[in-house]
């Protein structure tokens, strides 16, 4: 501490008074706890709090489920949790984008051994309908929160469905490389998949009340294949 930095606080010491001090005191313990907190949140891993959202959904559902729900539900504060996200949407978007993304990759990852990309896209498309019906999360969505689906299928596209639509993209342009898949507007086509695969998604379950789950499956990977093909 240099010569000015011992003036001024022996300054300030000789003028506070003893509630003063006491201020200076709970102030002081007041940035403890601020410090002590942010290095909790740091410590706190995202996936430990998402992992509670997704029991929290499991439990109520998406519009039932709270910030403070899910803080307890983390065994964590509500502070730190607001601290990582500030409402509840926030944190079922990175829940929701998570779940997502790891279905995406394990379908993907189903494909892999496929010889040409049309194969590989129509593989993954039929994993991601199995896999997302499959899904306890994706389930309770559909059984418990129904209309807040509709938006996504009437009126707009999500982020879930934008991400969708990117890996079928991607997929599309590689077999334009190889020539496993015919030439066509890619947004188009991408789009048109993304339909498909949408619908299956959303009435597998009532569509094999009375036919058998994998033949439609194997109809659909057939419907694809055919119109991807050149």
């Amino acid at each position: 501490m240099d010569d000015d930095s011992h003036t001024a606080f022996r300054q300030y010491r000789s003028q506070s008074s003893a509630p003063d001090a006491d201020a200076r005191s709970s102030a002081r313990a007041s940035s403890l706890a601020n410090t002590r907190a942010r290095r909790t949140t740091a410590r706190v891993a995202d996936d430990l709090l998402l992992d509670a959202a997704r029991r929290c959904v499991l439990t109520v559902g998406l519009r039932r489920a709270t910030l403070a729900e899910i803080a307890r539900t983390a065994k964590v504060s509500r502070m730190t949790l607001y601290r990582r996200f500030p409402d509840v949407r926030s944190v079922l978007s990175a829940l929701m984008t998570r779940e997502f993304g790891a279905l995406l990759h394990e379908a993907s990852a189903a494909a892999a051994g496929a010889q040409t990309a049309r194969q590989r896209l129509v593989h993954s498309a039929v994993a991601a309908v199995r896999l997302l019906n499959d899904d306890e999360l994706m389930r309770t969505v559909i059984d418990v929160d129904t209309e807040l689906l509709l938006p996504y299928i009437v009126d707009r596209l999500g982020g879930t469905q934008r991400v969708g639509e990117q890996v079928i993209k991607a997929h599309l342009d590689a077999g334009k490389q190889d020539g496993s898949i015919r030439g066509g507007d890619p947004a188009v086509q991408a789009r048109a998949v993304l339909l498909v695969v949408q619908s299956f998604v959303l009435s597998l379950r009532a569509a094999t009340a009375d036919v058998d789950g994998k033949a439609l499956l194997a109809e659909m990977s057939h419907h694809l294949d055919a119109a991807l093909r050149p």
